[in-house]
């Protein structure tokens, strides 16, 4: 999604206290210490296909009205990369808690898959000032079971995502331990349908407990055409297909640029994600557990300045479509 350096709220931010039933006590999983008050900044937004924010800058390789174009590339702003992310989906809304479709165990199956594949390394390329963006993700091990646990599920009333202060909350509320290293990516799908909102998905960041976290928001996409990448392959439902594709694009956004001040974006403010949103250059990518889907592609400053990348929609050949 666009990096965006304001606060796409809608309505007053709820007070912490709304949000955590256990706040006056200060103990058991819902302690938020630590957690501000205040909505941290949504750093982009993956706007739907049918959506052009005002402002929005495509850089032009080629301007007719005789303006300098400006340079497709990303360039570095001085933050942090993830070298790894510990990934964790939470499922919020009172629908999962009798869902029996395939878009709990599907994206499950999409993060198991995304570690180490072709189309996770298309991000490698990228570093920051704590090093370089690695292709290997985990989930956070259970301290009982000794087991990964790659999603949390909430039946309570599901918000949208037009604040991020309440998905931050939901965040901490779910997750009492994030990854202590900061690398923690915490994904939550909201079964709120996306009605006239303008965006697929947002990624932001924020502290629960004084811990640094990541984090991205995703409606229910079931029968969207705005965020529906047409998978025809039958390999999953709709709803499935459309969560996959943004998922990737967010992830791989989260990786390269997670935090203010920021570490990859360009000129526009475009991060990798964006400057192939809606391309795709393959008609499937398998990812490591012979998973297959259809994604779009993410941007390489490499693959440009070599020609060996596939045109995005202004017609720069800097995307790799993770093959």
């Amino acid at each position: 999604m666009k990096r965006t350096l304001f606060v796409l709220a809608f309505g007053i931010a709820v007070p912490l206290c709304a949000q955590n039933p256990n706040s006056g006590n200060g103990k058991g999983p819902e302690d938020l210490s630590g957690y501000s008050t205040s909505a941290p900044p949504m750093l982009g937004i993956h706007w739907a296909r049918d959506f052009t924010p005002n402002g929005r800058v495509i850089e032009d390789a080629s301007p007719s009205n005789g303006a300098k174009a400006r340079s497709p590339l990303m360039t570095y702003h001085g933050g942090k990369i993830m070298t790894t992310a510990v990934i964790q989906s939470i499922f919020w809304g009172t629908s999962w808690g009798s869902y029996t479709g395939d878009k709990i165990t599907g994206i499950d199956s999409f993060y198991t898959g995304h570690s180490g594949s072709n189309y996770a390394k298309t991000v490698d390329e990228y570093t920051g000032s704590n090093g370089q963006v690695g292709a290997t993700t985990t989930f956070p091990i259970s301290t009982i079971t000794n087991a990964p646990v790659p999603h949390v599920i909430d039946t309570t009333v599901a918000a949208g995502g037009n604040n991020s202060s309440v998905i931050l909350a939901e965040v901490c509320k779910m997750v009492p331990s994030p990854d202590p290293g900061g690398n923690g990516y915490y994904a939550v799908y909201s079964d709120v349908k996306r009605g006239n909102a303008g965006y697929c998905a947002w990624h932001s960041a924020g502290t629960c407990g004084g811990r640094p976290v990541q984090f991205a928001f995703f409606f229910n996409l079931d029968g969207d055409a705005g965020c529906d990448p047409v998978d025809t392959s039958g390999l999953h439902s709709q709803g499935l297909a459309a969560l996959a594709n943004v998922s990737a694009h967010e992830l791989s956004e989260a990786r390269s640029d997670p935090a203010s001040p920021g570490a990859w974006y360009d000129a526009s403010g475009n991060e990798n994600g964006d400057k192939c949103a809606w391309t795709f250059g393959a008609p499937l990518v398998t990812f490591t557990n012979g998973s297959q889907w259809k994604l779009q592609g993410e941007w390489s400053n490499a693959a440009y300045t070599a020609g060996t990348g596939y045109a995005n929609s202004s017609g720069q050949k800097g995307c790799l479509s993770g093959l």
